[in-house]
Formats: structure tokens, C-alpha cells, sequence
């Protein structure tokens, strides 16, 4: 491991946690994982090799514990790790507003967005009959993955598991991503050619809406005089803390997402910033 040699307490940490791939796999224990091959679904370009070193990192700094049970290798986090949660949040929460909004082709991925779909999907909102919904990319490297949803299991698989498909998303990744992530409104998303077929009673559980959330995005724009504002439809506030002051509350947020003519339901409002100027 290398080591910035400094007393330091936030260099000593980052002798450990700055290391690349270190603090995705904190990400992954936190969200729930807990077996090998899991890891690899929600991190799909680290190889085997190096997720194993950093397992074994992880749990020589006492961070991760290991149990050899009876049902298979699996891993969780300590007391110290559990500590690590807020600072991941806030590190994410830093990313959202701070970092670019625009994607990379590089940084899209099927295979890890169909993961984070499945693990954030909210258990007691689903049927207990089991429901299908077909994802399908319709750009670069095309693909389909199916999402099995009943109240006992929720299941990513490469091919239909033997119930019809009652939902069906199609689109482009990076316009399907950018509705996950709450970049993207549903009527930006079906803009860009998104679409979303299936039984009425089926759709809540679809996109985000499985989490229970609904995102409002709200974007940073420049009036013809120059001064920026932040605008949701055709609501703007002349500052970032005269926005948050309005979501502070759930009332305030149902509030932002009627102005965005989006139908929550009664599902909680998750409030998404973007800093980019747009013209």
C-alpha cells in the first residue's frame, strides 16, 4: 500500500481509503452487499484480483469482517466501517452538485445501472404477484436485461425468467441513466426518446419511482441580462438557498414537483440540483 508519510490523520486515512476501488467497495457494503460475486455486479470493471486485495485491505485495517458461514464467504462492515457511511454520502451528495452533469460514453454501463436498479428497489411498495420489466438500450452496445419484482424477490437476469414482460423501458443509456440519477425529468427522458409501456397499475414500478422517491431536477439558468437563477418549469428562485428554503419540507418539495407537473403519489420528493449553465 502506498503511503503519503504524514502524521496527519486525513492522510492516514487516505493511505487506506485513497487507494482506487477502496471506497466503491465501502459504497457496495453499505448499500447491502455482502457476497464476492455481488461485488463484481455493482463494480464491474475491477478484476478479481484487485477486489480481493482490497477486501483483504479493508479487513486488515479492521474496516471489513469476514465470515466463513455455512452458506458461502461473506462480508460486512465493522463498527468502524458503518462510521465511513456519512462520509460516503456526503462525498456523493458533493458529486451531484459539484462534478459535470454530462456523462462520459465510458462512465455509462448497463450492466452496473440494471445492479443499482435492483438493489434500490423498494421491497414493500412491490406486488406479491411477481411483475417483469424489460430494459432495453437501443444504442452503442445494445442490450436487454429483465427485472423480476414481487414483494419476496427482486431478481436482475440476462434473459426473461418465464413471466410476461408487463413493463418495458426502452431508450438510450445515457438518457435511461440520466432519468435514474434525477438528471433528467421523465418528459426530458421521453424527449430524448425514452419510453415506458405496460398495465397502468405496473408503472409506479418503474425508473425511479421503485426506490419510492421522486426526483425534481431542478437547473441552473442564465436570464438575457446575464444573472442566473434556478428554475423548475416555470418557477424560478433568484438563489440556491431560496430553492433549498422551499424543499426543506416535504409540503415544499410536493410543492416543486407539481410545479415540474410530476405525480408523486405520496412517494417522499428527493430534490436534484444541477450547477450547469445552461443557455
Amino acid at each position: 500500500m502506498k503511503t503519503y508519510g504524514q502524521y496527519c490523520s486525513v492522510a492516514r486515512a487516505l493511505d487506506l481509503l485513497g487507494e482506487r476501488w477502496t471506497l466503491l467497495v465501502v459504497r457496495e457494503l453499505l448499500c447491502g452487499t455482502r457476497r464476492f460475486s455481488d461485488f463484481q455486479r455493482g463494480i464491474p470493471r475491477v478484476s478479481r484480483t484487485m477486489l480481493s486485495a482490497r477486501l483483504r485491505e479493508l479487513i486488515d485495517a479492521g474496516v471489513v469482517e469476514k465470515d466463513e458461514g455455512g452458506q458461502g464467504t461473506t462480508y460486512r462492515l465493522t463498527a468502524a466501517g458503518e462510521e465511513l457511511s456519512g462520509m460516503v454520502r456526503e462525498l456523493g451528495v458533493w458529486g451531484q452538485r459539484w462534478l459535470p452533469r454530462h456523462l462520459a460514453t465510458d462512465e455509462l454501463d448497463l450492466d452496473a445501472l440494471a445492479w443499482d436498479m435492483h438493489r434500490r428497489a423498494n421491497v414493500d411498495a412491490l406486488p406479491a404477484v411477481p411483475v417483469v420489466a424489460r430494459i432495453e438500450i437501443t444504442d452503442g452496445r445494445r442490450g436487454v436485461r429483465y427485472l423480476l419484482l414481487r414483494r419476496t424477490e427482486v431478481s436482475l437476469c440476462a434473459t426473461n425468467p418465464g413471466f410476461p414482460d408487463e413493463l418495458r423501458v426502452r431508450g438510450r443509456l445515457s438518457t435511461l441513466t440520466g432519468w435514474w440519477r434525477g438528471d433528467l425529468s421523465f418528459g426530458d427522458a421521453r424527449a430524448e426518446g425514452l419510453t415506458l409501456e405496460g398495465r397502468e397499475q405496473h408503472l409506479p414500478y418503474a425508473g425511479p419511482r421503485l426506490t419510492g422517491a421522486t426526483s425534481v431536477v431542478s437547473k441552473r439558468v442564465a436570464s438575457p441580462n446575464g444573472t442566473a437563477f434556478y428554475a423548475i418549469s416555470d418557477v424560478s428562485f433568484p438563489s440556491l438557498e431560496a430553492l433549498q428554503a422551499c424543499a426543506a419540507s416535504q409540503s415544499g418539495k410536493e410543492a416543486l414537483a407539481h410545479a415540474a407537473s410530476i405525480s408523486t403519489g405520496g412517494a417522499p420528493v428527493v430534490l436534484v440540483v444541477t450547477d450547469d449553465l445552461a443557455a
